[in-house]
């Protein structure tokens, strides 16, 4: 599937619809730390072919995360605004009896994994809502990685310690849809976020919670506390196969201006 015909498209139907758009140029800048536990598995390579082998699972560890983004908010009708997101997403797991194949190398018992899913969201999304009581943006995104799956452990007759790496720099087209409800009055609301892959379709990346709006004279500042999962569930991706999930509790903040 042509990955720019489909995001394309999606905007192309969302642009036909009822669309608010802002009336003065607005930019808006955040950052979340989320602590995120790590589980998953990832295939080995087959040492009979090009295919895929048995899958291996290791114990990660819980590790901080973090996303930063900054987006940009226009009055012109029918051109969407922009959103670009930056997602630190790190994992480090171990195991310890283990025989494998990955990335030519034949790995012996114990070994560590560093999944590194780091990825960089750029959204294209339209405000269809926009008031004090309901917010509503459509869109679509690419999720692009920029990661890699790095396997330290020991290999070969000699169980030499060895270290080899499988660049994760592919990308996903993505549905988005972020949604406020808020209290008039007293700036409580509630939110979620939400991207779901379109050509790779057991990827997502989605939150919810609680956000308190501070309204100013030059900007609003936005508290947010929730929940966020990223899944990422993918078949030969950038040569990887692997089935990875980041969840957890999150705080953040946002400057509107």
């Amino acid at each position: 599937m042509n990955k720019t015909l489909v995001a394309a498209s999606l905007l192309s139907l969302l642009s036909v619809s009822s669309v608010q758009a802002a009336t003065v140029l607005g930019f808006k800048v955040g950052g979340d730390y989320w602590q995120a536990d790590t589980s998953g598995t990832f295939n080995a390579d087959s040492n009979l072919g090009g295919g895929t082998g048995p899958a291996q699972s290791f114990n990660y560890d819980s590790k901080s995360q973090g996303s930063v983004w900054i987006a940009i908010e226009h009055p012109i009708p029918f051109v969407p605004n922009i959103k670009i997101r930056e997602n630190q997403l790190e994992g480090k797991g171990k195991q310890t009896d283990s025989d494998f194949y990955f990335n030519g190398v034949d790995f012996f018992g114990k070994s560590t994994a560093y999944n590194d899913l780091s990825n960089t969201d750029f959204v294209l999304y339209y405000e269809i809502l926009d008031n004090d009581l309901v917010a509503l943006d459509l869109g679509a995104a690419y999720k692009k990685m920029h990661g890699s799956l790095r396997i330290d452990g020991y290999a070969g007759e000699e169980l030499t310690r060895t270290a080899t790496q499988r660049d994760i720099d592919s990308g996903v087209v993505m549905a988005y849809a972020n949604a406020e409800v808020g209290i008039p009055g007293i700036g409580l609301y509630v939110f979620a976020d939400v991207l779901l892959g379109i050509d790779e379709t057991s990827v997502h990346d989605y939150s919810a919670g609680l956000g308190w709006n501070f309204e100013g004279t030059a900007l609003d500042t936005k508290v947010r506390v929730g929940y966020r999962d990223f899944g990422f569930d993918v078949t030969r991706f950038s040569g990887s196969t692997q089935d990875t999930q980041f969840k957890g509790a999150f705080a953040g903040i946002e400057l509107v201006f």
